[in-house]
């Protein structure tokens, strides 16, 4: 601890001292430019690069959407699961649910969903206001593997909202799995999964498991029996800023440039 504490403070008066005689440390990478987007005027609204499932007007961006209904400018859950006819890979997903009320049930037999990233792997939506059930069951949680850190439910008839970070598995070519899933996600504003990783996928009735597919999948809303309702539901591509290392490492003071010896 010592050592490190001794580390921070040298960088520290380092790039002080740096400042003040004029030295610049360049890394030698050359970014590209980021693409200018335009966000959405709230945070519920898209930004100009996303894909809109569904604005309130129609089921048409879904496979078995005919089997839903659109009242007012809200989805409702209807028979058989409705399945995005756009694939993704890693992405950023925003969506709005409401549980039905007045609430029935108790446990997962109240306010019932899940989301489903690549079509394979849920994130739960259920009815968890004032509702226990198994923890990796509860709203926020990927089901049957990690319960989120807070329940930030509201009550049944207000709107709820996730947003989602999510980095799909990767494979070999064996079909062997070279790099897990991850996912964040934020309930109602509160960070209930930060950078989570999946055991695999999210069955209900064995252990979870990992088996090859696409690099790019569906988003999936579960059927469970309730008419939970979805509003405002967009997705964004997230694609890595790459760069070039044109050159090596160096400290330039006024014109003169010095070398970051390797």
């Amino acid at each position: 601890m010592r050592c490190l504490r001794f580390a921070v403070s040298a960088l520290a008066l380092f790039t002080i001292a740096s400042a003040a005689s004029g030295q610049e440390y360049l890394n030698g990478i050359k970014w590209p430019k980021p693409e200018i987007i335009k966000p959405g005027e709230t945070d519920s609204q898209p930004p100009s690069d996303a894909v809109v499932l569904f604005d309130g007007k129609d089921l048409s961006a879904w496979e078995n959407g005919d089997r839903w209904k659109v009242e007012e400018g809200v989805m409702i859950c209807g028979k058989g699961v409705v399945t995005s006819k756009q694939k993704f890979g890693d992405c950023q997903v925003h969506i709005e649910w409401s549980a039905p009320t007045p609430p029935k049930g108790t446990s997962q037999a109240r306010g019932n969903s899940g989301i489903f990233l690549m079509g394979i792997y849920e994130l739960q939506i259920l009815d968890s206001f004032d509702n226990e059930t198994y923890y990796d069951g509860q709203a926020g949680s990927i089901y049957k593997q990690t319960p989120p850190m807070v329940n930030a439910m509201r009550a049944p008839g207000q709107w709820n909202n996730y947003d989602i970070i999510w980095t799909c598995p990767r494979f070999n070519d064996d079909g062997s799995l070279k790099s897990p899933a991850f996912i964040t996600a934020l309930h109602n504003g509160a960070v209930v999964l930060n950078h989570v990783e999946l055991k695999g996928d999210t069955p209900f009735n064995r252990s979870s498991q990992y088996k090859k597919h696409a690099a790019t999948g569906p988003i999936t809303l579960q059927d469970h029996g309730d008419p939970v309702r979805f509003r405002n539901i967009w997705v964004r591509e997230i694609k890595p800023v790459v760069g070039e290392q044109v050159r090596d490492p160096f400290i330039r003071k006024g014109d003169v440039e010095t070398p970051i010896a390797k």
